[in-house]
């Protein structure tokens, strides 16, 4: 490993972070803190100097094996609380619905009922409502207000938009359809928290699988097979090191993916 791959590497850790906090952001409603991107070449730098201290001190191989892991779990990090916000969000897109049908079964303008729960929700659920209820207010459909929300819940909102729209376009109960859309994110809400139960013991495997290799340098190290001397030698030690935590690190992100096909 040269230094220059190094550096690259280096790099890559600065800026991968930086786009899972944009992410995070976007998916995190107002009034929860989300954490701020540090400026792309401040992170470079200071990922390039600690590469360079840790290439110096332990060698090239075991530095950019290091950087991988280091990649991966807080890519990992980001990509949980990213979760969690996109989890907060449909609650309050939840609650916002629950709003908007007791306003309508009491006789209240649409206008009026979504600029109530938009004052009560934050982030993408609070713009969304409170489109709509601006167009709804001028005589004109609220469900455009939807429709083009964008966001971590882009496609519940706009479910919404589209029921609004079968609402107007047909003149059916609007309370009604609400209402059904609102039970159905409840349902997908349930599906989803069963299927991550049913998946907690896989990704509990995983996780044990991905630390046996650091398991088994413990042991041969108190062995007295010394296998952090040949890590960390250099040479053919330096490729196992990265090739190692390479197939790890890429055993967490498959594992992630498939679960993530199948809760969403």
């Amino acid at each position: 490993m040269t230094a220059p791959a190094v550096l690259a590497l280096a790099g890559a850790v600065a800026v991968l972070p930086n786009a899972g906090v944009a992410r995070l952001r976007a998916a995190t409603p107002a009034g929860v803190r989300a954490p701020t991107a540090v400026p792309t070449w401040v992170a470079a730098a200071g990922a390039a100097g600690v590469a360079v201290v840790g290439a110096v001190m332990v060698g090239a191989g075991p530095a950019v094996a290091a950087a991988i892991v280091a990649v991966t779990l807080w890519s990992r990090a980001i990509r949980t609380r990213a979760d969690r916000a996109r989890s907060a969000s449909l609650a309050a897109l939840r609650s916002a619905l629950d709003a908007v049908v007791a306003d309508l079964g009491v006789g209240a303008h649409p206008a009026l009922a979504c600029e109530s729960a938009a004052n009560d929700a934050d982030g993408t659920v609070g713009d969304a409502f409170g489109a709509a209820a601006a167009r709804a207010r001028l005589g004109g459909s609220a469900a455009p207000g939807f429709l083009e929300a964008t966001g971590a819940i882009e496609h519940e909102l706009r479910a919404v938009g589209r029921v609004w729209a079968v609402a107007e376009r047909h003149g059916l109960p609007l309370a009604d359809l609400l209402d059904a859309a609102r039970s159905d994110l409840i349902g997908r809400s349930r599906f989803r928290s069963r299927t991550e139960s049913a998946l907690a013991g896989a990704r509990a495997t995983a996780a044990v699988l991905a630390g046996l290799p650091a398991v088994g340098i413990a042991l041969g190290q108190a062995m007295g097979a010394a296998p952090l001397k040949v890590l960390l030698g250099g040479g053919i030690g330096d490729v196992l090191a990265v090739l190692g935590c390479t197939l790890v690190c890429a055993g967490l992100v498959w594992t992630d993916r498939i679960t993530e096909k199948v809760t969403r």
